[in-house]
């Protein structure tokens, strides 16, 4: 607990609504990586989104097979369009 306590406010806020069981450590690791590159804490957060999102479908495709809906997401094509996945 004393890690998590000692992360900053927006990291330990994005982390009690993580998806995954990140560790205090491995997600100061790859928020400071995130930091380093954008020199934003707001881009890094949404780095990390990204990078939860990807070990996320990963997981999925590993344990449900690739036709599981969550790797095939409806994202607009066009302005009225939705792509058929």
């Amino acid at each position: 607990m004393r890690d998590y306590d000692r992360l900053p406010p927006a990291l330990r806020q994005w982390l009690a609504t993580a998806v995954l069981p990140w560790r205090p450590a491995s997600v100061k690791r790859a928020f400071d990586r995130a930091y380093a590159q954008t020199r934003d804490v707001e881009r890094a957060l949404e780095e990390l989104d990204r990078v939860q999102d990807r070990l996320v479908a990963e997981d999925v495709g590993r344990i449900w097979g690739p036709d599981h809906p969550l790797l095939f997401p409806a994202y607009p094509v066009g302005k009225g369009q939705v792509s058929e996945a």
